[in-house]
This record gives structure tokens, sequence and C-alpha cells, in this order.
């Protein structure tokens, strides 16, 4: 119920287009995270088989892929989630807010912790690729389809590829 709740007014911040509170269970984004709590508990319990399971139904059924060993905070709106992808070792914040069609990928050539940390408060656009392990500032923007492949600072907006800052307000 607490996560319900918790949706239900990020979600009413986020989206103007919700009328109703039983609206909140039709949402690919509230759909896609009750899910990963379920894998990320047996991801956590070490039953990978399971978490890895029921993290590609929830991708079938959403559009959403979220690997259960991401670490996510409170308050992520992945809103019109079709094609999101959140890798094993990405961290998000709390009240992180997600387009379609972003990446928060490796770049293959590492080792270890291999996705990005997007800090509080952070904006990414629809189609951004996010790659490596880098870290995005909190208060952030990311434009939509742009490659980030080095650290955003705080409050940073960045567009274009590869991604360069624009703006910068503290």
């Amino acid at each position: 119920m607490k996560f319900f709740k918790t949706q239900l007014k990020v979600i009413k911040a986020q989206d103007p287009a919700l009328k109703s509170k039983l609206e909140v269970f039709l949402y690919p984004s509230y759909k896609a995270q009750k899910s990963y709590l379920k894998a990320r508990w047996f991801y956590e319990h070490h039953h990978p088989l399971i978490a890895k399971y029921i993290s590609e139904k929830a991708k079938r059924k959403t559009g959403i892929e979220i690997h259960p060993g991401a670490r996510i905070g409170k308050g992520l709106f992945i809103d019109h989630g079709l094609g999101v992808v959140i890798g094993e070792t990405a961290i998000i914040g709390n009240n992180v807010l997600i387009y379609h069609g972003v990446t928060l990928g490796g770049t293959g050539k590492e080792q270890g912790k291999r996705h990005p940390t997007i800090e509080d408060d952070v904006l990414i656009g629809s189609g951004a690729k996010i790659l490596g392990n880098i870290t995005i500032g909190k208060g952030a923007k990311i434009g939509a389809n742009a490659v980030v492949l080095e650290d955003v600072p705080a409050g940073a907006t960045v567009v274009g590829i590869p991604a360069k800052v624009v703006k910068y307000t503290k």
C-alpha cells in the first residue's frame, strides 16, 4: 500500500493526464516497478533465476526492462515507458523522471560497476542513452536523444551526441 501511495503522489505530480486514483494500476511505470520490487527481493535472497523470470515477464508486459540488480530510490516515474532499459549495476536516486526510450546501460568495456548512477531530482529526456560507470549529478537535465558518456555536474543541462553542457544552474 505504501508503494501505491508513493506512486499515486508521483504520478499526480508528473502527469496531468491522470484522472483517477485507479488509473495508477494501468501505468506501465507502476507495473514495472511493482515487478522490480518482487524481482529485487529474490535477487537479494540469492534466487537470480526467479528474479530474472519476474523481470523478463514484466518487460514483455510493459516494455520496460529493469534488471533486478539495479538500485532504485523513491519517487521514480517512467513516463510513456516503452523501450526503457535499466542495467544491473545502475543506481537511481529519489524523484527521478525518465521518459520513453531511455537506456541506462554499459559500454561493454567495463567490469564490476558498469552502469550509471543517477542522483536525486534528475530528468532524462526521451531516447537518451547514458552509458558506463558515470554519475549524473543532482537536479541535472538530460536532453532528448542525448548520448551521455561522461559525468554530468549537478544542476547542468546536457544535449547532443556526445552530450555537452548547454546550461548550468545550481
